[in-house]
């Protein structure tokens, strides 16, 4: 458990600011996260790496020579917002180009991506490497849909190394694939982690048992086995990783990885089992790391992390470094690794929302609209609020059991961004600015999607004279696409798609039946409560419980879930409100 905080809810950015006085000479704060203290030279490419927080030292403590030229800090196990990471970027690039490499995960997909497409469109040339090391996550034949844990720390290094030492983008981009292409994991839990202010741990591992193929967000493995001494864990953790391992697999970077409460000793015992076993399979050790790298808050358990060397990748796993978190080598003595006077600590860039971007006048029908939009978020907030336990604890079966904290935190700040909005505006700008809102604060996959949506529902109403049925049947349809475009996801993957698309569908057919719109919404609701209800069956083939389908059978999916909340109350309200008229 978490034993000192102030604010549960700021638990995250009171630890970046103690970080950041901490090691006030070797990086600066920045609005979404931290970036070098000393600016890149000019034309250097800026390597950014970042996530959800609770994994201390990945990310903030792996910005330095070297290695990242910033890093992005959501939440706790939490995607960053798109925002967050924009405004990193523009405090970190130094005209090299940005290269944003981080662990293969859905929301931090989304946000990443969106970020990296804006940015071009600024002409900043942006690319991503997404890291996919962790063997239990998925099978060999689709590696590239596996997550990255512990591995991270190894294409980190690498990309960095290359751009320190002045590598094109093209260059660093090429290198940090290569790296991750020859990266894996392995790792077992003994107990689960506990969220902060949380009183119970995300998940239990029975007694005398151990978790095989753990997650870093507070995921448990993939099956329960009985504990087992030293010597066959570091085979049984050793093991996939030789089943993949190269032709030309002869030296490796090791990395035994304390996963939060294991202690440094139980790790040292590990670590002179698992390099007697590998060396007894022929392989040659190069500068391994021991200790804690890659985290998931208290949890117990640790990794194991190969890459697989050949020559141009050793010389990088080889050069100095120097960051928080994570030094080896020694730097040149033209190589600033620390800040040398508290002038030229770079400033936060802040990115305006809609800089640049006059809205018209709202009619009359548009500004009731928004009237009626600030009630209905206010609304659900209060719904989702009441089920915010229940959600949390659906989500942990199989996932990192947040997705209840998050619906309220992005509902509330929605509701904030409404309720702050000058009352003029339609619901076109109040929608864009709520959703704008939800994303940056809650984060996650959810966060962005929900985000997109509401943005989208306010661009398909517009501002017209007056409103129809059709037009909340068409919004509702818009926001459907945009949400399934985004996340990539269709229904029977079990997401958020099979309460919606059912939702959507059976508003537009009421709708076109004439059916009034208090009613089509109610036989709307109860079609996502169908759908929501289906997906308990269904096996899930995106996200985070996809490594863990089977621990989710049997029971519905929270996304599904939380817009079946969503939609219900929705279709209460208006009913309530066409009553009263």
């Amino acid at each position: 458990m978490t034993r000192i905080l102030g604010d549960a809810d700021a638990f995250v950015a009171d630890a970046l600011r103690g970080f950041a006085r901490a090691h006030a000479d070797e990086v600066s704060l920045v609005d979404g996260g931290v970036v070098r203290a000393n600016p890149l030279e000019p034309g250097k490419v800026a390597v950014l790496i970042g996530g959800g927080s609770g994994h201390y030292p990945a990310f903030a403590g792996y910005v330095g020579t070297g290695l990242a030229a910033g890093a992005v800090c959501g939440n706790i196990f939490t995607s960053p917002s798109t925002a967050q990471a924009l405004r990193v970027a523009h405090a970190a690039d130094a005209g090299g180009g940005v290269l944003f490499t981080y662990g293969r995960y859905a929301g931090d997909v989304i946000h990443f991506g969106e970020a990296e497409r804006r940015l071009r469109d600024e002409g900043i040339d942006a690319r991503t490497v997404l890291i996919t090391d962790d063997v239990a996550s998925a099978p060999q034949e689709v590696a590239d849909e596996r997550r990255g844990i512990a591995g991270i720390v190894c294409v980190f290094h690498i990309a960095g190394a290359a751009a320190e030492r002045g590598d094109p983008l093209d260059e660093v981009e090429r290198l940090a694939t290569h790296a991750n292409s020859r990266t894996r994991s392995h790792g077992v839990a003994f107990a689960g982690c506990t969220l902060p202010g949380a009183d119970h741990a995300l998940f239990e591992v029975p007694a005398g048992q151990m978790s095989i193929g753990l997650g870093i967000h507070g995921e448990p493995g993939v099956r329960d086995v009985p504990l087992q001494p030293a010597p066959e864990l570091a085979v049984t953790l050793a093991a996939p990783l030789l089943e993949e391992r190269p032709h030309d697999g002869r030296r490796a970077a090791v990395i035994v990885n304390g996963l939060g409460s294991v202690k440094y000793e139980e790790l040292f015992v590990l670590f002179g089992c698992v390099v007697e076993h590998l060396e007894a399979q022929g392989v040659e050790i190069v500068e391994p790391l021991c200790g804690e790298f890659v985290t998931s808050l208290d949890m117990a358990g640790v990794s194991l992390t190969l890459l697989w060397l050949d020559d141009e990748l050793e010389e990088l796993w080889r050069a100095p470094a120097s960051s928080p978190a994570f030094r080896k080598g020694a730097l040149s003595a033209d190589t600033p690794s620390v800040r040398a006077t508290a002038a030229g600590r770079p400033a936060a860039v802040e990115v305006p929302p809609g800089v640049g971007h006059a809205p018209a006048p709202a009619t009359p029908a548009a500004r009731t609209a928004a009237v009626i939009a600030r009630r209905l978020l206010i609304s659900a907030r209060e719904a989702i609020a009441a089920e915010a336990d229940r959600l949390g604890e659906l989500d942990a079966i199989a996932g990192d059991g947040d997705h209840g904290i998050g619906m309220t935190r992005g509902l509330t700040a929605a509701v904030e961004a409404a309720e702050s909005a000058d009352e003029s505006i339609g619901v076109k700008e109040l929608l864009e600015r709520a959703g704008d809102a939800w994303s940056e604060t809650a984060g996650g996959t959810s966060g962005a999607l929900w985000g997109a949506a509401l943005a989208e529902v306010g661009l398909s109403l517009g501002s017209p004279e007056a409103f129809t049925a059709a037009d909340v049947a068409a919004a509702v349809a818009a926001a459907h696409a945009r949400v399934a475009a985004l996340g990539g996801a269709e229904p029977g993957d079990k997401t958020m798609l099979d309460a919606m698309a059912p939702f959507d569908e059976t508003l537009t057919e009421q709708v076109q039946a004439g059916t009034g719109i208090a009613a089509a919404l109610a036989a709307a609701a109860a079609a996502a409560r169908a759908g929501a209800d289906a997906t308990s069956a269904m096996t899930p083939r995106r996200g985070r419980a996809r490594p863990l389908a089977e621990r989710s059978i049997g029971h519905p999916d929270p996304g599904a879930e939380s817009f079946s909340i969503i939609a219900a109350d929705l279709a209460g309200w208006v009913a309530d409100f066409k009553g009263s008229e």
